[in-house]
């Protein structure tokens, strides 16, 4: 595969970068999409999807061929000795990142890894001090929160740094899914905590914590929280398996701004499919925003004469906004998938400019940080458990 370079973007390699990615399941398949079209829209450093590994090696060739992969493997330890890979992206289910990431780190090789960062908060410190040992040889890493990448939540980051909102009060964040409203769902790995490290915690949590972090710029100090398992005992292979994880999760969180953020999460919410909701409440002003409807974004301006105001529909769909001159003509909208787009472009334009992508490794581990602050409270029922802020945390940088 090869790609256009932007003007002045200097030569990472005197070859294509060589990508290796291992897992080929769901995130597999939305970031093969990503890897086999951002070259056709973005100008990024000329790439070859070189190999994609998985267990079974008959699936892992079949989702090769498919995905736009030359080659499949599976052994991931064998992949990261090739001197013609450059970058390893993670797709693997968390119980695999921090052995993968920290051997692919120390190896030389860039690496994306999907969110959360780990299963636990030692893995993640333990990700992210190989990650930093890594950059001092330019290395690069970064953790997968696509929805950063969503050109209206990119587009909030901004109205909000331009205090157009004021100064924020209080933030809700919601995260509804039901694809385990149903009792009988069968047991999976999901559910498993030596497998998953959390439920919706974890899996769903994970993002909108990161978002009230990346659009208030902010870092939390003290969590208070709760979790729940509704279906204890679920289908088996082999018969009835016990649920280790939580189906739903809820945390008030205290920002170092004093904004105070609620957080929401479920997999049981019945009739609910993939909604994250966001509400950001400040002295000036309010932005909605739904992912069900993720090309739209509603704000209202509270300095206007109050005869005028009211909630705005912003549809994001402008060359202006962020990542949008590079698809289509205004109201054509754009969807989930292309988050990931957006996503392997900013990381393979870091890698090409030497520069250090967001979300950083730190980043992720500051939302680490507040998942294991959620489980501790929610064990210790509802204690509320402060947060210290490492020095020198990496700072949460816009699109």
């Amino acid at each position: 595969m090869t790609s256009r370079e932007s003007p002045g973007t200097p030569s990472v390699a005197s070859r294509p970068l060589g990508v290796a990615m291992i897992g080929y399941a769901f995130m597999g398949k939305a970031h093969s999409n990503a890897w086999r079209n951002v070259a056709s829209f973005f100008d990024v450093p000329v790439f070859e999807q070189k190999v994609l590994v998985g267990r079974d090696a008959g699936q892992v060739a079949a989702a090769a061929a498919k995905y736009g992969w030359a080659e499949s493997a599976t052994d991931w330890r064998s992949v990261l000795e090739r001197d013609d890979i450059d970058i390893v992206d993670i797709c693997a289910p968390g119980w695999l990142h921090a052995e993968i990431a920290i051997a692919a780190l120390e190896a030389g090789k860039h690496v994306l890894v999907e969110k959360p960062l780990a299963n636990t908060l030692a893995e993640a410190e333990a990700m992210t001090d190989a990650a930093k040992a890594a950059r001092a040889r330019g290395v690069q890493s970064m953790v997968g929160f696509n929805y950063r990448r969503v050109p209206a939540l990119a587009l909030a980051r901004q109205l909000i740094a331009e205090d157009r909102v004021g100064a924020v009060r209080h933030v809700r964040a919601a995260y509804l899914q039901d694809w385990l409203a149903d009792a009988e769902s069968p047991m999976t790995w999901r559910l498993n905590k030596e497998t998953a490290g959390s439920g919706a915690l974890g899996d769903i949590a994970s993002h909108a914590i990161d978002q009230v972090l990346f659009l208030l710029g902010d870092s939390v100090t003290e969590v208070s929280g709760r979790l729940h398992t509704f279906t204890t005992v679920r289908p088996g292979q082999h018969g009835p398996e016990a649920v280790t994880v939580d189906d739903a999760a809820w945390a008030t969180l205290s920002l170092a701004s004093g904004a105070i953020a609620s957080i929401e999460v479920s997999r049981v919410a019945t009739g609910q499919k993939n909604s994250l909701k966001l509400e950001v409440y400040g002295e000036k002003g309010t932005i909605l925003f739904d992912l069900e409807n993720l090309n739209e974004l509603g704000f209202l301006d509270a300095t206007a004469p109050v005869r005028e105001q009211g909630f705005r529909r912003i549809l994001v769909n402008e060359p202006d906004h962020p990542y949008l001159d590079a698809w289509w003509p205004q109201g054509h909208i754009i969807g989930w998938e292309h988050t990931f787009t957006h996503e392997i472009r900013d990381f393979l334009s870091a890698i090409g400019a030497g520069e250090a992508p967001s979300p950083a490794f730190e980043e992720g581990l500051a939302v680490q940080r507040v998942l294991a602050a959620v489980e501790e409270s929610a064990a210790a029922k509802s204690a509320t458990i402060q947060l210290v802020q490492p020095t020198g945390a990496t700072p949460t940088k816009g699109a």
